[in-house]
C-alpha cells in the first residue's frame, strides 16, 4: 500500500511539474498579445518565435546526435565540437527563420516533444539534448555573472513588502503568507523532490561511474542555488524604481535582463535577446522531457506486477508505454488551462512535501539497515511543516473562493482536488513510515536484547 500511495503522489507531482512548465514555455514563444479579447502580433513576436524555432531545432538535432554517436561513439574533442556545432546551426537558422504562433499552438508543440522525449530511448533524444544544452547553460551562467559584476545594476525589488501576500478576487488566499512560501521557494536549492525522482529515473541512466554521482548531484544543486541568485539579482534590476516588477513571464524576465548584459559586449540586441530566451526555455524543456518520463513510469508502476507476461490485458494496457504517455500527457494538459501562476504554489508544495516523503523513506531505509539517521531528523520536520502548512493555505483559499462565489472548476476546482489528495496521500504514507520505522526499531531492540 505504502509503495502503490507513494507511486500515485509521484504521479501527480508530474502533472503538476507538466502543467507548470509546458504553459510557461508555450507563453514565451507566443508571438500574441490579448487585450479585451483581441489578439495583435506582440512587439517581441520575432524574438519570442525565432527562440521557439531554435527549441524545435535543437530537437532534431538532438537525434541526429544521438544517431551518429550510436553509430560512430564520439567522446572528449569531437563530441564536444559536434554539439556545439548543432547548437550554432540552430540558432543560426532559428533565428533567421522565426515561428509565429499563439500560445496554444505552442502547447500543443510541446507537449508533442515531451511525449517523444517520454517513449524514445534515453540515447536517442533527451541524453544528447541534454549534453547540448549544458554548453548553452555554461554560457548563460557565466554571462549572467560576468555582467552583474561589470554592470553593477541597483536592486529595485524592495527587500521587504508584507507578511501576508493576499492576491485573487474578494481576497481569496492564493499566494499565502511569508511562512510557508518563502522556504517552499528558496528550498529547491538544498532539498527538492523532483529532483530525487531525476535522480533514480533519468540521471542515473546517464552517468557512466557510479563514483561520479556525488559531484554530479551535488554541483547541480550549488548551480541552481547560483542560478537563483543570479535570478533574483536579475529581477530586481529589471523591476520598476518604485519595486514594481517587469511584465512578462519569469523566463522574458531573466532572459531580457541578462541580454541587457550581453549587449555591454557588442553583442547584437536581437541575437542576445534569442540567444537568453532559447536558454532559460531550455531550462523548463531539459525537466519537461525528464518529468514526462517518470511520469510515465510511475503510472506503469502503478499497476505492473512480477509477472507481467501472463498479467491481465486491462493491466498490459496501462503498463504500455505509449498509452501510460498519453494518460500522463493528457492530464498535464489539463492542469496546464489553469496557468502556471495558479499551478506554481502547488507545484512547490508538492515538490517540497515529496522531498520530505523521501526523507521519511531515508530514515526508514538506514534505520533497517543498522545505519544512524538522525541527522535526517531537523529537515524532515521542517520539511513536513512547511509543505502541510502550505497545501493547507491553497486548500483554504479556494474554500474561501467558492464561499464568495467566485470559484470555477478549472481554477479552484481542480486546485482543492489536488490539494486534498496531496494532502491525504502526504499523511498516510508518513503514518504507514512511521509504522515501518517503529516495527524495525522493535525489531533491532528485540534482537540487542
Amino acid at each position: 500500500l505504502g509503495r502503490r500511495l507513494f507511486l500515485l503522489f509521484c504521479w501527480l507531482f508530474t502533472l503538476l511539474v507538466i502543467a507548470a512548465f509546458a504553459d510557461m514555455v508555450a507563453d514565451t514563444f507566443n508571438a500574441y498579445t490579448t487585450t479585451d479579447g483581441v489578439a495583435t502580433l506582440a512587439a517581441a513576436a520575432d524574438t519570442n518565435g525565432a527562440a521557439g524555432m531554435v527549441s524545435i531545432l535543437f530537437m532534431v538535432f538532438a537525434v541526429v546526435f544521438g544517431l551518429i554517436q550510436k553509430k560512430f561513439h564520439f567522446s572528449g574533442w569531437k563530441e564536444a565540437v559536434l554539439g556545439i556545432l548543432f547548437i550554432v546551426l540552430a540558432f543560426g537558422i532559428g533565428s533567421a527563420c522565426p515561428i509565429i504562433l499563439n500560445k496554444e499552438g505552442w502547447i500543443y508543440i510541446t507537449f508533442i516533444y515531451i511525449f517523444f522525449a517520454a517513449v524514445l530511448p534515453m540515447w536517442l533524444l533527451k541524453q544528447p539534448r541534454d549534453y547540448m544544452t549544458t554548453f548553452m547553460f555554461i554560457g548563460m551562467i557565466a554571462g549572467a555573472v560576468i555582467g552583474l559584476l561589470v554592470a553593477h545594476p541597483t536592486m529595485n525589488l524592495h527587500a521587504f513588502t508584507a507578511w501576508n501576500v493576499v492576491k485573487g478576487e474578494n481576497g481569496s488566499l492564493i499566494s499565502g503568507s511569508l511562512f510557508p512560501i518563502l522556504f517552499v521557494t528558496v528550498a529547491c536549492g538544498a532539498v527538492s523532490g523532483f529532483h530525487s525522482l531525476v535522480s533514480s529515473g533519468t540521471s542515473s541512466k546517464t552517468v557512466e561511474n557510479e563514483k561520479d554521482m556525488l559531484k554530479v548531484g551535488y554541483g547541480a544543486m550549488v548551480l541552481e542555488s547560483l542560478l537563483a541568485v543570479l535570478a533574483l539579482c536579475v529581477a530586481g534590476a529589471s523591476a520598476a524604481a518604485d519595486g514594481t516588477p517587469a511584465a512578462g513571464t519569469p523566463f522574458q524576465v531573466f532572459s531580457n535582463g541578462v541580454a541587457g548584459f550581453f549587449e555591454m559586449f557588442g553583442v547584437p540586441v536581437y541575437a542576445a535577446t534569442v540567444f537568453m530566451t532559447m536558454c532559460v526555455s531550455a531550462l523548463a524543456l531539459t525537466s519537461l522531457d525528464a518529468v514526462a518520463r517518470i511520469g510515465r513510469m510511475s503510472f506503469q508502476e502503478l499497476f505492473s506486477v512480477d509477472d507481467m507476461e501472463h498479467a491481465e490485458g486491462w493491466r498490459k494496457l496501462l503498463c504500455n508505454t505509449v498509452f501510460a504517455t498519453l494518460i500522463t500527457l493528457a492530464f498535464g494538459f489539463v492542469l496546464a488551462k489553469i496557468g502556471y501562476s495558479n499551478i506554481w504554489p502547488l507545484f512547490g508544495s508538492a515538490n517540497q512535501l515529496l522531498s520530505a516523503l523521501v526523507l521519511v523513506t531515508l530514515c526508514v531505509f538506514l534505520k533497517v539497515t543498522g545505519r544512524s539517521n538522525k541527522m535526517l531528523f531537523p529537515p524532515l520536520v521542517i520539511m513536513l511543516c512547511v509543505t502541510f502548512t502550505a497545501l493547507v493555505q491553497i486548500l483554504v483559499g479556494c474554500v474561501q473562493a467558492y464561499a464568495a462565489g467566485t470559484a470555477t472548476f478549472l481554477m479552484q476546482g481542480l486546485q482543492l482536488i489536488l490539494a486534498v489528495l496531496l494532502i491525504a496521500l502526504g499523511v498516510v504514507i508518513v503514518i504507514n513510515s512511521l509504522r515501518a520505522y517503529a516495527a524495525s526499531r522493535h525489531n533491532s531492540e528485540t534482537g540487542a536484547a
